[in-house]
């Protein structure tokens, strides 16, 4: 993020619109990320260029086909909405034009997108995929939480790294905080220990009604905000730790993208709150909170 420039924390869904959130990296202030969630209905279509970008596509709920001139994709068993299963994605290169078509009475994607210099090949990422790269679980007790790899680091992109989390009601989660806001490098091992990047949270709630609280905060507390979220909210992290906590009664989503100086996760850790590591008795028993199995129910 450039410094000098101011960046909201939070985006409010456009209602009335199928294009439902859209955040540009001018909107936003900084560098590197862009954001789109978008619904269509059955046959409608959606024809685009990557343009300079690699470019994610979400698959939240329902079923799409897409066209393109670097090949041709189809979901059979998209999930019903994300807390009905694991998700599709797709993966696209720079200079590549696309048309996905939604095949499901109600389409709900998600999509981000970087400028880049390089070219990757097409991925396609099924469920199988997802349940292959390995489904986390992370944390303990009430701080216990579920982690999908969509497009996680090491994947064959360039910049974009994307994962979702679900978080049982009542529970934290992106706990203890943790920050990726400064590029460090171990002077001993050079292992990075530390990437720069953006972040965004895109946050569905299982009930019309519910929230989340989103604290984003700095060392120095210049950073110092407390973000209620709602079903289809949009929070941005140009810097600094961001734990989030799941209202009692409501089961809460997450999609992160990220993007920055690595394709990356490598993150610091607030010292005030390492402590926690180590505390926890066990896994809270809601998780997992969804499967590949429910694909097909």
């Amino acid at each position: 993020m450039n410094r000098d420039k101011k960046c909201r924390l939070i985006a409010k869904p456009t209602s009335g619109s199928s294009v439902y959130q859209s955040i540009t990296t001018i909107e936003a202030g900084w560098d590197y990320l862009n954001f789109e969630a978008r619904t269509l209905k059955k046959d409608e279509k959606w024809s685009h260029n990557t343009g300079n970008s690699e470019f994610l596509i979400v698959l939240l709920g329902g079923n799409f086909s897409v066209q393109s001139d670097s090949g041709n994709w189809e979901t059979v068993n998209g999930r019903k909405d994300v807390f009905s299963g694991l998700p599709h994605g797709l993966y696209l290169p720079p200079q590549t034009s696309f048309t996905l078509t939604a095949e499901s009475e109600i389409l709900d994607i998600a999509c981000s997108w970087v400028e880049t210099d390089q070219h990757f090949p097409v991925s396609f990422i099924t469920p199988d995929d997802v349940e292959m790269m390995g489904i986390e679980f992370r944390g303990g007790d009430n701080a216990s939480r579920q982690i999908n790899r969509i497009l996680p680091p090491g994947s064959l992109c360039h910049k974009l790294v994307c994962v979702e989390v679900y978080t049982p009601s009542g529970n934290w989660s992106s706990f203890p905080a943790h920050k990726h806001d400064n590029r460090k490098i171990d002077t001993e091992s050079g292992k990075l220990v530390e990437a720069k990047l953006e972040e965004i949270y895109f946050y569905k709630i299982d009930k019309p009604q519910g929230f989340a609280l989103q604290k984003v905060y700095n060392d120095d507390r210049s950073l110092n905000e407390i973000a209620e979220v709602s079903n289809n909210d949009v929070v941005l992290i140009p810097e600094g730790y961001h734990p989030v906590i799941a209202g009692h009664g409501y089961n809460v989503y997450y999609l992160n993208f990220l993007a920055g100086s690595d394709q990356s996760l490598a993150s610091s850790d607030d010292p005030d709150h390492k402590w926690v590591y180590g505390t926890w008795k066990g896994m809270d028993p809601r998780i997992p909170y969804v499967t590949r199995i429910m694909n097909n129910e």
